[in-house]
């Protein structure tokens, strides 16, 4: 991974940690509900947000080099890997 995309991520996860806590904090202090859901979807949108950089970042490298080489079968491995991510209930 490179350095500045790890950077990004280090800054962005910190960030929903910290929400995180805020949510735990909402909760035990018995907050609206609504209000704990729009935290929690506050979070959820910043991981995948999380998510899709570092998907992007493995697209531009692994997945890229495996594409350009000459391995059939490691381009198949990565192909089918990527896809996994987006299977749903498998």
């Amino acid at each position: 991974m490179r350095e500045e995309t790890r950077k990004t991520l280090d800054r962005r996860l910190s960030s929903a940690a910290g929400h995180l806590k805020g949510i735990q904090r909402m909760v035990e202090d018995d907050k609206y509900c609504i209000d704990v859901i729009k935290q929690v979807q506050a979070v959820q949108a910043a991981l995948d947000k999380v998510k899709t950089i570092i998907l992007s970042e493995h697209l531009d490298t692994c997945v890229s080099a495996a594409i350009r080489g000459d391995n059939a079968d490691e381009r198949e491995r990565m192909l089918a890997e990527v896809t996994s991510v987006f299977e749903i209930g498998r």
